[in-house]
């Protein structure tokens, strides 16, 4: 369910990573357009704020990728579509690796939290739309920080739960375990999405739950391939 660059506009190439932009994100794009119309004074500042959405999406993407590089592994691949970005990282099978390939992410998003306060701060005495765009964007990343920490499978929160497993159980047991914990949160949002009547929660609650049952898969690969004293 995760997307590929079929399908996907090639944007940039950058550090070796090259950047795609799946079709969908277009059709995304304009039904997101047009849901905050009337909220700045110009519908200019709307593109804006769904532009800037998608550039800390790219940062937090890029974290992971250089990240995986750092530790000898491979990334080179990049896809931005309307439920945020995929890294294609395949950092070493070791749980140290695996750990500062995901954590890079999110720490992207924490360092932008001060500088993204402080730019609102700074612009908060102004009038127009500069200041709500600030205000925005700020909550905007705060608010994808605190959801992808989690700790829900294939979230970067479950992945950094299962690395920390990881050191502890191997490696097959600590996917297991964090991919049953992926399922009790998927089921707490799909039924949160049907309270809600929300389509948007509902689209992210089955793409987790398909990340969630290539994790088991993938466990049960790899506990089938090790040896028995592992």
């Amino acid at each position: 369910m995760s997307p590929t660059s079929q399908g996907s506009f090639r944007l940039f190439r950058f550090a070796g990573i090259t950047v795609f932009l799946h079709w969908s994100w277009f059709l995304v794009a304009w039904l997101a357009y047009q849901r905050r119309m009337g909220a700045y004074s110009s519908p200019v500042w709307n593109l804006i704020e769904y532009v800037s959405l998608f550039l800390i999406v790219l940062m937090h993407e890029f974290g992971h990728s250089l990240a995986c590089r750092q530790t000898g592994g491979a990334a080179d691949q990049i896809v931005l579509w309307p439920l945020g970005g995929v890294a294609y990282v395949a950092p070493p099978r070791r749980p140290g690796a695996v750990l500062w390939s995901i954590a890079a992410g999110p720490l992207v998003n924490v360092l932008l939290v001060p500088v993204l306060f402080a730019l609102s701060l700074a612009t908060s005495q102004m009038s127009g739309d500069i200041p709500r765009l600030l205000d925005t964007i700020w909550l905007i990343n705060l608010m994808l920080l605190i959801f992808n920490l989690l700790p829900v499978y294939p979230l970067d929160g479950g992945q950094i739960f299962r690395a920390l497993l990881w050191f502890v159980c191997g490696e097959s047991r600590s996917l297991k375990i964090a991919v049953v914990v992926g399922f009790i949160g998927i089921a707490a949002l799909g039924a949160f999405a049907i309270v809600q009547r929300s389509l948007w929660l509902g689209i992210l609650a089955g793409f987790l739950l398909s990340g969630c049952i290539n994790g088991w898969r993938y466990a049960q690969f790899l506990r089938a391939h090790e040896s028995p004293r592992e």
